[in-house]
Protein backbone atom coordinates (compact mmCIF):
# COMPACT_ATOMS: atom_id res chain seq x y z
CA UNK A 1 0.00 0.00 0.00
CA UNK A 2 1.40 3.06 -1.20
CA UNK A 3 1.71 5.92 1.91
CA UNK A 4 -0.58 9.04 1.80
CA UNK A 5 1.01 12.23 1.11
CA UNK A 6 -0.53 15.75 2.23
CA UNK A 7 1.51 18.08 0.66
CA UNK A 8 -0.36 21.27 1.61
CA UNK A 9 0.02 19.90 5.06
CA UNK A 10 2.33 21.76 7.41
CA UNK A 11 5.99 20.97 5.98
CA UNK A 12 6.51 20.31 9.67
CA UNK A 13 3.94 17.75 9.68
CA UNK A 14 5.04 16.58 6.24
CA UNK A 15 8.65 16.04 7.17
CA UNK A 16 7.63 13.53 9.61
CA UNK A 17 5.58 11.74 7.73
CA UNK A 18 8.17 11.28 4.96
CA UNK A 19 10.65 10.42 7.72
CA UNK A 20 8.20 7.51 8.86
CA UNK A 21 9.02 5.82 5.68
CA UNK A 22 12.82 4.12 5.32
CA UNK A 23 14.54 5.21 2.56
CA UNK A 24 17.99 4.20 3.07
CA UNK A 25 20.04 4.15 -0.11
CA UNK A 26 18.74 1.67 -3.12
CA UNK A 27 15.77 0.92 -0.89
CA UNK A 28 13.69 4.12 -2.31
CA UNK A 29 11.21 2.74 -4.07
CA UNK A 30 8.37 3.26 -1.52
CA UNK A 31 9.26 6.65 -0.61
CA UNK A 32 9.32 7.70 -4.25
CA UNK A 33 5.93 5.58 -5.39
CA UNK A 34 4.45 8.28 -2.87
CA UNK A 35 5.80 11.48 -3.79
CA UNK A 36 4.99 10.15 -7.48
CA UNK A 37 1.67 9.65 -6.37
CA UNK A 38 1.13 12.93 -4.38
CA UNK A 39 2.53 15.11 -7.17
CA UNK A 40 0.59 13.27 -9.93
CA UNK A 41 -2.35 14.22 -8.49
CA UNK A 42 -1.54 17.96 -8.58
CA UNK A 43 -3.08 19.20 -12.48
CA UNK A 44 -0.64 22.05 -12.98
CA UNK A 45 2.13 19.67 -12.57
CA UNK A 46 3.95 17.54 -15.30
CA UNK A 47 5.50 13.98 -14.00
CA UNK A 48 7.71 11.38 -14.85
CA UNK A 49 10.19 9.43 -13.17
CA UNK A 50 13.62 7.39 -13.68
CA UNK A 51 14.42 4.54 -11.57
CA UNK A 52 13.29 5.90 -7.98
CA UNK A 53 14.26 9.54 -8.78
CA UNK A 54 10.80 10.99 -9.55
CA UNK A 55 10.40 14.71 -11.58
CA UNK A 56 8.07 17.41 -12.02
CA UNK A 57 7.71 20.71 -13.72
CA UNK A 58 5.60 23.49 -14.67
CA UNK A 59 5.15 24.67 -18.44
CA UNK A 60 4.09 28.31 -17.20
CA UNK A 61 5.81 30.43 -19.76
CA UNK A 62 7.83 32.34 -17.69
CA UNK A 63 10.89 33.82 -18.99
CA UNK A 64 13.46 31.85 -16.59
CA UNK A 65 13.54 28.92 -14.65
CA UNK A 66 14.12 27.46 -11.08
CA UNK A 67 15.03 23.95 -10.32
CA UNK A 68 14.93 23.04 -6.78
CA UNK A 69 16.54 19.61 -5.96
CA UNK A 70 16.72 16.82 -3.24
CA UNK A 71 17.26 13.34 -2.23
CA UNK A 72 15.21 10.69 -0.99
CA UNK A 73 17.70 8.77 0.52
CA UNK A 74 19.29 8.41 4.06
CA UNK A 75 22.01 6.93 5.55
CA UNK A 76 21.13 3.00 7.16
CA UNK A 77 19.00 3.54 10.51
CA UNK A 78 20.81 3.76 14.04
CA UNK A 79 18.35 3.43 16.15
CA UNK A 80 16.46 6.75 15.24
CA UNK A 81 13.67 5.74 13.69
CA UNK A 82 10.42 6.00 14.18
CA UNK A 83 10.33 10.20 14.17
CA UNK A 84 9.70 12.00 17.46
CA UNK A 85 8.44 15.66 18.56
CA UNK A 86 10.14 17.04 21.43
CA UNK A 87 9.39 20.52 22.08
CA UNK A 88 10.13 22.40 18.88
CA UNK A 89 12.52 19.97 17.29
CA UNK A 90 11.77 16.62 15.18
CA UNK A 91 14.41 14.00 15.94
CA UNK A 92 14.87 10.70 13.84
CA UNK A 93 16.72 9.66 10.43
CA UNK A 94 16.81 12.40 7.48
CA UNK A 95 15.06 14.85 9.04
CA UNK A 96 18.04 16.84 8.72
CA UNK A 97 19.87 15.24 6.00
CA UNK A 98 17.26 15.58 4.07
CA UNK A 99 13.56 15.02 4.50
CA UNK A 100 13.00 18.66 6.13
CA UNK A 101 13.92 19.70 2.48
CA UNK A 102 12.16 17.47 0.52
CA UNK A 103 9.04 18.29 2.38
CA UNK A 104 9.50 21.98 1.87
CA UNK A 105 10.24 21.29 -1.61
CA UNK A 106 7.04 19.36 -1.55
CA UNK A 107 4.82 21.82 -0.32
CA UNK A 108 6.21 24.28 -2.69
CA UNK A 109 5.02 22.19 -5.50
CA UNK A 110 1.31 21.69 -4.04
CA UNK A 111 0.84 24.98 -3.01
CA UNK A 112 2.20 27.70 -5.30
CA UNK A 113 0.34 27.07 -8.84
CA UNK A 114 1.36 30.26 -10.13
CA UNK A 115 5.27 30.93 -9.52
CA UNK A 116 6.86 34.03 -11.28
CA UNK A 117 9.30 31.01 -12.36
CA UNK A 118 8.84 27.83 -14.07
CA UNK A 119 9.82 25.31 -11.45
CA UNK A 120 11.15 21.89 -11.85
CA UNK A 121 11.45 19.85 -8.58
CA UNK A 122 13.85 16.54 -8.36
CA UNK A 123 13.34 14.21 -6.01
CA UNK A 124 16.10 11.83 -6.21
CA UNK A 125 18.07 8.52 -5.39
CA UNK A 126 21.50 7.76 -4.42
CA UNK A 127 22.70 10.47 -3.21
CA UNK A 128 24.62 8.70 0.03
CA UNK A 129 26.74 5.76 -1.80
CA UNK A 130 29.08 6.04 -4.43
CA UNK A 131 28.99 9.21 -6.86
CA UNK A 132 28.14 6.54 -10.05
CA UNK A 133 25.04 5.32 -8.46
CA UNK A 134 23.62 8.86 -7.70
CA UNK A 135 20.34 9.84 -10.09
CA UNK A 136 21.03 13.06 -11.18
CA UNK A 137 23.97 11.04 -13.07
CA UNK A 138 21.24 9.00 -14.58
CA UNK A 139 18.77 11.95 -15.19
CA UNK A 140 21.71 14.06 -16.60
CA UNK A 141 22.11 10.96 -18.97
CA UNK A 142 18.36 9.81 -20.26
CA UNK A 143 16.28 13.69 -19.57
CA UNK A 144 18.81 16.12 -19.46
CA UNK A 145 16.19 18.69 -20.69
CA UNK A 146 14.69 17.67 -17.11
CA UNK A 147 17.71 19.91 -15.36
CA UNK A 148 18.04 23.24 -16.96
CA UNK A 149 16.88 26.50 -15.96
CA UNK A 150 18.31 29.60 -14.52
CA UNK A 151 18.98 28.68 -11.18
CA UNK A 152 19.31 25.33 -8.84
CA UNK A 153 18.33 25.33 -5.24
CA UNK A 154 19.97 22.35 -3.62
CA UNK A 155 17.85 22.20 -0.85
CA UNK A 156 20.57 19.92 1.80
CA UNK A 157 20.93 21.67 5.15
CA UNK A 158 22.47 24.60 5.40
CA UNK A 159 20.63 25.74 9.06
CA UNK A 160 18.17 27.87 6.76
CA UNK A 161 20.95 29.95 5.16
CA UNK A 162 22.10 30.31 1.93
CA UNK A 163 25.21 28.39 1.61
CA UNK A 164 26.85 29.39 -2.26
CA UNK A 165 28.82 27.32 -4.31
CA UNK A 166 31.18 24.36 -2.96
CA UNK A 167 34.34 23.23 -2.57
CA UNK A 168 36.01 20.76 -4.47
CA UNK A 169 38.06 18.05 -3.67
CA UNK A 170 40.56 15.67 -4.80
CA UNK A 171 42.40 12.30 -2.50
CA UNK A 172 45.63 11.48 -3.99
CA UNK A 173 48.09 8.64 -2.68
CA UNK A 174 51.76 9.02 -1.95
CA UNK A 175 53.82 6.07 -2.94
CA UNK A 176 57.14 5.27 -1.26
CA UNK A 177 59.43 2.66 -2.33
CA UNK A 178 62.11 0.76 0.09
CA UNK A 179 63.79 -2.43 0.32
CA UNK A 180 62.88 -5.21 2.78
CA UNK A 181 65.91 -7.08 4.83
CA UNK A 182 65.19 -8.33 8.76
CA UNK A 183 64.68 -6.02 11.61
CA UNK A 184 67.22 -7.66 13.51
CA UNK A 185 69.54 -5.96 10.74
CA UNK A 186 67.62 -3.20 9.61
CA UNK A 187 70.79 -1.24 8.30
CA UNK A 188 70.39 -3.66 5.15
CA UNK A 189 66.81 -2.33 3.87
CA UNK A 190 65.21 1.20 3.50
CA UNK A 191 62.14 1.60 5.27
CA UNK A 192 59.28 2.77 3.00
CA UNK A 193 57.22 4.14 6.00
CA UNK A 194 60.00 6.50 7.34
CA UNK A 195 60.07 7.63 3.88
CA UNK A 196 56.72 9.31 4.47
CA UNK A 197 58.12 11.58 7.02
CA UNK A 198 58.79 14.69 4.79
CA UNK A 199 55.19 14.39 3.14
CA UNK A 200 53.83 14.20 6.97
CA UNK A 201 56.16 17.20 7.94
CA UNK A 202 54.45 19.07 4.89
CA UNK A 203 51.49 18.32 5.98
CA UNK A 204 51.31 19.42 9.72
CA UNK A 205 52.83 23.07 8.50
CA UNK A 206 50.96 23.52 5.95
CA UNK A 207 49.17 26.61 5.79
CA UNK A 208 45.54 26.16 4.21
CA UNK A 209 44.67 29.56 1.89
CA UNK A 210 41.40 31.42 2.42
CA UNK A 211 39.46 33.03 -0.73
CA UNK A 212 36.79 35.48 -0.69
CA UNK A 213 34.69 35.19 -3.69
CA UNK A 214 31.38 36.79 -4.24
CA UNK A 215 31.46 37.59 -0.21
CA UNK A 216 31.82 34.19 0.48
CA UNK A 217 34.86 32.61 2.53
CA UNK A 218 35.91 29.62 1.70
CA UNK A 219 39.05 27.65 3.48
CA UNK A 220 40.96 25.01 1.85
CA UNK A 221 42.12 22.29 3.76
CA UNK A 222 45.03 19.14 3.08
CA UNK A 223 44.78 16.10 5.44
CA UNK A 224 46.53 12.89 5.74
CA UNK A 225 43.50 10.38 5.98
CA UNK A 226 45.05 7.02 5.84
CA UNK A 227 48.55 5.65 6.50
CA UNK A 228 49.45 1.55 5.24
CA UNK A 229 52.58 -0.41 4.98
CA UNK A 230 54.62 -3.18 6.18
CA UNK A 231 54.21 -6.60 5.57
CA UNK A 232 55.46 -8.20 8.70
CA UNK A 233 56.67 -7.16 12.82
CA UNK A 234 60.07 -8.41 11.63
CA UNK A 235 60.53 -7.14 8.33
CA UNK A 236 61.70 -3.86 6.80
CA UNK A 237 58.66 -2.33 4.93
CA UNK A 238 59.57 -1.82 1.10
CA UNK A 239 56.23 -0.22 -0.02
CA UNK A 240 54.04 2.77 1.47
CA UNK A 241 50.94 4.56 0.69
CA UNK A 242 49.62 7.92 2.09
CA UNK A 243 46.22 8.81 1.49
CA UNK A 244 45.57 12.71 1.08
CA UNK A 245 42.55 14.55 1.17
CA UNK A 246 42.35 18.38 -0.48
CA UNK A 247 39.44 20.45 -0.29
CA UNK A 248 39.87 23.41 -2.27
CA UNK A 249 38.31 26.97 -3.13
CA UNK A 250 36.14 26.61 -6.45
CA UNK A 251 38.24 29.19 -7.64
CA UNK A 252 40.81 26.14 -8.69
CA UNK A 253 39.91 23.42 -10.99
CA UNK A 254 40.27 20.12 -10.85
CA UNK A 255 43.27 20.52 -13.16
CA UNK A 256 44.46 23.03 -10.98
CA UNK A 257 44.21 21.34 -7.66
CA UNK A 258 46.40 18.80 -9.02
CA UNK A 259 49.07 21.14 -9.92
CA UNK A 260 49.26 22.52 -6.35
CA UNK A 261 49.31 18.89 -5.16
CA UNK A 262 52.25 17.95 -6.83
CA UNK A 263 54.25 20.73 -6.11
CA UNK A 264 53.68 20.38 -2.61
CA UNK A 265 54.70 16.89 -2.62
CA UNK A 266 57.87 17.00 -5.21
CA UNK A 267 59.68 14.07 -5.36
CA UNK A 268 56.64 11.87 -4.36
CA UNK A 269 55.45 9.26 -6.94
CA UNK A 270 51.89 11.06 -6.73
CA UNK A 271 48.44 9.37 -7.96
CA UNK A 272 45.34 11.11 -8.13
CA UNK A 273 42.39 8.35 -7.40
CA UNK A 274 39.18 10.38 -6.82
CA UNK A 275 37.77 13.96 -7.55
CA UNK A 276 35.37 16.33 -7.69
CA UNK A 277 35.52 19.51 -9.18
CA UNK A 278 33.73 22.66 -6.88
CA UNK A 279 30.61 25.33 -8.17
CA UNK A 280 31.70 29.31 -8.25
CA UNK A 281 29.01 30.89 -5.82
CA UNK A 282 27.23 32.52 -8.62
CA UNK A 283 25.97 34.80 -6.36
CA UNK A 284 25.65 37.63 -9.35
CA UNK A 285 22.76 35.54 -11.50
CA UNK A 286 19.98 37.27 -11.25
CA UNK A 287 17.81 34.59 -9.94
CA UNK A 288 20.28 34.04 -7.06
CA UNK A 289 20.56 37.37 -5.80
CA UNK A 290 16.65 37.39 -5.52
CA UNK A 291 16.66 34.51 -3.28
CA UNK A 292 19.63 36.07 -1.24
CA UNK A 293 17.40 38.70 -0.71
CA UNK A 294 14.43 37.51 -0.01
CA UNK A 295 16.08 35.34 2.69
CA UNK A 296 18.11 38.25 4.36
CA UNK A 297 21.48 38.19 6.08
CA UNK A 298 24.50 37.44 4.46
CA UNK A 299 24.88 34.21 2.23
CA UNK A 300 27.99 31.81 3.13
CA UNK A 301 30.56 29.36 1.38
CA UNK A 302 29.65 26.03 1.42
CA UNK A 303 32.22 24.21 2.98
CA UNK A 304 32.30 20.80 1.89
CA UNK A 305 30.78 19.37 -1.41
CA UNK A 306 27.19 18.79 -2.74
CA UNK A 307 25.02 18.41 -5.56
CA UNK A 308 25.33 22.23 -6.51
CA UNK A 309 28.71 21.15 -8.26
CA UNK A 310 26.74 19.00 -10.50
CA UNK A 311 23.97 21.70 -11.71
CA UNK A 312 27.24 24.28 -11.94
CA UNK A 313 28.89 22.06 -14.29
CA UNK A 314 25.69 22.10 -16.82
CA UNK A 315 25.48 26.28 -16.20
CA UNK A 316 23.72 26.99 -13.50
CA UNK A 317 24.56 28.99 -10.67
CA UNK A 318 23.75 26.53 -8.01
CA UNK A 319 23.05 27.38 -4.26
CA UNK A 320 22.56 25.02 -0.71
CA UNK A 321 19.72 26.36 0.94
CA UNK A 322 17.44 24.06 3.62
CA UNK A 323 16.83 23.17 7.06
CA UNK A 324 19.21 21.79 10.00
CA UNK A 325 22.60 21.58 11.15
CA UNK A 326 24.62 19.96 8.44
CA UNK A 327 26.97 19.33 11.50
CA UNK A 328 24.54 16.89 12.25
CA UNK A 329 23.56 14.80 9.53
CA UNK A 330 24.72 10.76 9.67
CA UNK A 331 24.78 11.08 13.40
CA UNK A 332 22.23 8.96 15.46
CA UNK A 333 21.31 12.90 17.60
CA UNK A 334 19.83 13.85 14.14
CA UNK A 335 17.38 16.61 14.68
CA UNK A 336 15.47 19.28 13.07
CA UNK A 337 14.23 22.84 14.73
CA UNK A 338 10.31 23.30 12.91
CA UNK A 339 11.01 26.86 12.97
CA UNK A 340 13.66 26.60 10.35
CA UNK A 341 11.38 24.32 7.95
CA UNK A 342 8.97 27.60 8.31
CA UNK A 343 11.31 29.51 7.46
CA UNK A 344 12.49 28.05 4.17
CA UNK A 345 9.21 27.31 3.19
CA UNK A 346 8.38 30.69 3.81
CA UNK A 347 11.35 32.05 2.53
CA UNK A 348 11.01 29.96 -0.88
CA UNK A 349 7.73 30.99 -1.29
CA UNK A 350 8.31 35.18 -1.00
CA UNK A 351 11.23 34.43 -3.64
CA UNK A 352 9.33 32.41 -6.17
CA UNK A 353 5.99 34.39 -5.88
Amino acid sequence: MIAQLNLTADPADLTATLVDIPSVSREEGELAAAVEVALRALPHLEVTRSGNTVLARTALGRPSRVVLAGHLDTVPVNENLPVRRVGDELHGLGTVDMKGGDAVMLHIAATLTEPRHDLTFVFYDCEEIEAVHNGLRRVERDLPDWLSGDLAIVCEPSNAVVEAGCQGTMRVELRTAGTRAHTARAWLGVNAIHALEPALRTLTGYRAREVDIDGCRYREGLQAVRVGGGVSGNVVPDEAVLTVNFRFAPDRTVAAAETHLREVFDGYALTVTDHAAGALPGLTAPAAAELVAAAGGEPVGKLGWTDVARFAALGLPAVNFGPGDPTLAHTREEHVPIAQIHRCAEVLARFLT
